[in-house]
């Protein structure tokens, strides 16, 4: 069982990570829940602020919260235990009865106890509308914000290869694999030139640290220490740094001719990149 503390009360995150989906997050979940100054609940991703701004979200919200439910019984039968009572008491808690108010958001940070920062690690927030990263800029006034730029095509394709399997599809020649990349969310959720600056301009320089992807696998104690420092964290020993949270499907191999397509639909988002941020951090984002 997690640092817990059942008689807590409701509290909002001070640690957000909002960002680009496939670029990381997971594995900056798995390490910042090891700190002992932190606090993530037991599933990563809360969605709150995308389930307000972003209605199409809200068709897969439920089996979001569903799978984190089974995901933790699993868990424990799978050590052959049961389940902790507050745990269980919680999950129930948020999961049934009226969602994704105010208040359920703050009931979600409860358990952090008293002395750890509540953090929450939602990909999707990157990708909010200016109304909402404006209200998320106001209902979190100390919140700090981590933002991870990945490669733009090599994203797009980790995103794709991911929607692939979960529908266990498996295009057979070149044609189908260029229908695939046709699909709008895989360019939506890297779309760095539209939605990093709708962050930026909302929130000064020690509210938001972004940072590249690439520095995951060069220097990842230097990638933590970083963001340790930007939050206000001494720094720690983290276990597993340099693993994998995603084995690649080797199954899903992309044609040249539809990662071609893919980096010329892309094309605007490396010189946003390069101008926003410079050569040295372009030269990081892989």
């Amino acid at each position: 069982m997690p640092k817990w503390d059942p008689e807590g009360a409701p509290k909002k995150p001070q640690i957000v990570g909002i960002g680009a989906q496939k670029a990381g997050t997971t594995w900056l979940g798995q390490m910042i829940a090891q700190h002992p100054q932190v606090w993530l609940p037991p599933f990563k991703e809360a969605q709150f602020f995308n389930h307000r701004f972003v209605p199409e979200h809200r068709q897969w919200l439920p089996w979001h919260f569903r799978r984190a439910r089974q995901n933790q019984e699993k868990r424990y039968a799978g050590k052959g235990q049961e389940m902790p009572p507050e745990l269980d008491a919680w999950l129930k808690r948020i999961t049934t009865g009226e969602m994704f108010t105010n208040r359920w958001y703050k009931q979600v940070f409860a358990p952090a106890p008293e002395g750890t920062i509540p953090c929450d690690i939602t990909p999707e927030y990157s990708t909010l509308p200016e109304e909402g990263v404006d209200f998320v800029a106001d209902f979190l006034p100390k919140g700090r914000f981590i933002y991870i730029i990945r490669h733009p095509v090599d994203r797009a394709i980790s995103q794709l290869k991911m929607n692939l399997t979960r529908k266990k599809k498996h295009p057979k020649g070149v044609e189908a694999w260029l229908a695939e990349i046709d699909d709008p969310v895989l360019y939506d959720r890297g779309d760095y030139a539209t939605y990093v600056p709708r962050w930026t301009s909302r929130l000064p320089q020690d509210r938001l640290l972004i940072l590249p992807f690439g520095q995951i696998a060069r220097d990842p104690e230097g990638f933590m220490r970083r963001i340790e420092g930007f939050c206000g964290l001494d720094p720690f020993g983290y276990r597993d740094l340099g693993a994998k949270v995603f084995a690649a499907n080797g199954e899903l191999s992309v044609p040249a001719e539809a990662r071609a397509k893919i980096r010329e639909r892309l094309e605007p988002q490396f010189a946003f990149i390069e101008k926003t941020f410079g050569k040295e951090f372009s030269a990081l984002i892989r």
